[in-house]
Order: C-alpha cells, then structure tokens, then sequence
C-alpha cells in the first residue's frame, strides 16, 4: 500500500514538472515572436531618428546607429523651410487628425450604440453592409472620393480630406462590439423607467462606460488620418493646405535635384512621429482606468 502511495506521489509530481515545463515553454516562445517582432517594426523608427541628428555629410557618407551632430541644425533647417512652411503642414495634421479623430469618434459611438442597443427593422443589413465596408481597402474610394467632391464643389478644400475621415466602419464596429459587452441592458432599462429620455440616458449612463472604447476609436482615427497620404494627395493642390505626409513627399520629391531636402525629410518624419507617440503615452491611462474599475466591480 506504501509503494503504491509513493508510485502515485512520484507519477503526480513528474506530471507536475511536465506541466510547468509545457507552460514555461509555451510562455517563452511567444515571448520570443513577440520581442522580435518589436525589433523588426523599431528599427526603422530608431534609423529615422539617429538619422536625423546626422548633419548632411555624415548621412550620405557613413550609415551607422550611433547619433550625429546636426539634430539641432537640422531642426533650425526644418521649421526655417520657406518660411516655416513645415510648421503650416504640422498644423493642417493636427487640425485634420484632431477634428476628424473627434467628429468620426463620436460618429462612431453614437452608431454601435444605436446598431447594440436598439431593435429595429434592418439592423443586421446595416450591421454588415458597415462590416463589409471594413474589408474595402480606402486605397479604391480616393478616387470616387475625389468625384464626390467635385461635385460638391468643394475639391481642394480642407473640408474635402474632413468629411471623408468622419466615417469609419470599423470604428462603428468597433463601438458596436464594445457597446454590446460593457453597457448592461438592465442599467437601459432602469434608467427608462425612472423616466429618462434616451438621449439623457446615452449621455449621462452609456457615455461614462463607453470611454475606453471610444479612446481606442480615437487613438486609431488619429493614428489613421495622421498618417493617410493619399487622400490629402488626391484631394488638395494648395501647398500651403498639406499635411505633413504629403509635405514630406514633396520634400522627397525635390530631393532628386537638391539632395539637401533629403535630410530635411527625415528630420521632418522624425518630428512627426513624436505627436503620435506622446497620444499614445497620454491615453494609455484610460485603459489603466478601465481595468482598474473592471477589477472594482468584479
């Protein structure tokens, strides 16, 4: 009876060993995708950077990491480009990311609220004609884009690169998924019956608990339009009404005859990429948050 005690002991534990052996290396090996991952997509940000402290000589002569010593003549260079012509850029980014960012965020809401939370007839034709439009690449709407607003009148305008930004499917569908897991029927129905209207209640109950969603839906609309190159491209011939990626390219494009604009480029992208950065280190508290309060209700 002993041996069978310590043959059933000495199994339990070496499957024990096993086990831990199983996880450990099942945590180590996406550890390793993981880390490697984030050197393939970091190393061009970090030769962006260290390339833009190289004064001209040093970058078309030696391609090394290690820093050069024209960061801040280049940066001078930079914001002192036709008169502060990179400056006028920056702020037509910020002004198409944040407003668009804004207006398609609270769009976006307001729709997976609507298509979560309320039965009506056409819902699920509505809900995947938006999915459908999730898989359409926005690289073939530029076009009929640009043909819309035509006839609008309103081609070249900066109302022209807005408009089209408000609307995003998969920021709707993302508010829909959201909506439908964080917001509680029963608290709908509660705040029906004391007598609030829906519009109070999507404002004062839905709204509050919906935050961290529409964080995420603004962090990729920003993200999305900070970076949309073609849109702007197709839509606006006004220099003066570029944003950076479509200054930046005519930076580049400039730099086959002069190739001092190439390093005016480059510094130019690694200023870009700083707004970016800092949003995310900014909003990131806002996951925090709702995690904490998950914790809390749990």
């Amino acid at each position: 009876m002993t041996r069978t005690l310590e043959n059933q002991t000495t199994r339990r534990s070496s499957s024990t060993e096993a086990g831990s052996r199983g996880t450990a290396r099942g945590r180590v090996i996406p550890t390793i995708v993981l880390i490697l991952g984030s050197i393939y997509c970091l190393i061009p940000v970090a030769w962006v950077f260290v390339a833009a402290s190289k004064s001209k000589g040093e970058l078309f002569t030696t391609f090394t990491f290690a820093p050069g010593s024209g960061l801040f003549a280049n940066l001078g260079d930079l914001f002192a480009y036709e008169d502060g012509q990179f400056g006028l850029w920056a702020a037509n980014s910020v002004l198409y990311a944040g407003v668009g960012a804004v207006l398609s965020t609270f769009v976006s809401t307001m729709a997976g609220y609507a298509l979560a939370k309320y039965e009506f007839r056409g819902r699920n034709v509505i809900f995947y004609t938006i999915l459908a439009g999730v898989l359409i690449p926005g690289i073939t709407l530029a076009i009929p884009q640009y043909l819309l607003m035509s006839e609008l009148g309103l081609a070249g305008n900066p109302l022209s690169v807005l408009l089209p930004s408000i609307i995003s499917p998969f920021g709707i569908y993302l508010s829909r998924v959201y909506s439908s897991s964080a917001m509680p029927q029963e608290t709908l129905e509660a705040a029906r019956i004391d007598g609030a209207s829906e519009w109070r209640t999507f404002r004062s109950i839905a709204l509050p608990l919906l935050v961290p969603g529409m964080v995420t839906v603004f962090l990729l609309q920003f993200v999305g339009i900070w970076n949309n190159f073609l849109l702007p491209f197709v839509m606006l011939s006004d220099q003066s009404r570029y944003p950076l990626t479509v200054g930046l390219f005519t930076l580049l494009a400039k730099g086959s005859g002069t190739p001092a604009l190439y390093s005016l480029a480059i510094t130019g992208a690694a200023v870009s990429i700083i707004p970016l950065v800092a949003l995310v280190l900014f909003l990131q508290r806002f996951w925090k948050l709702d995690l904490i309060s998950g914790g809390i209700k749990g």
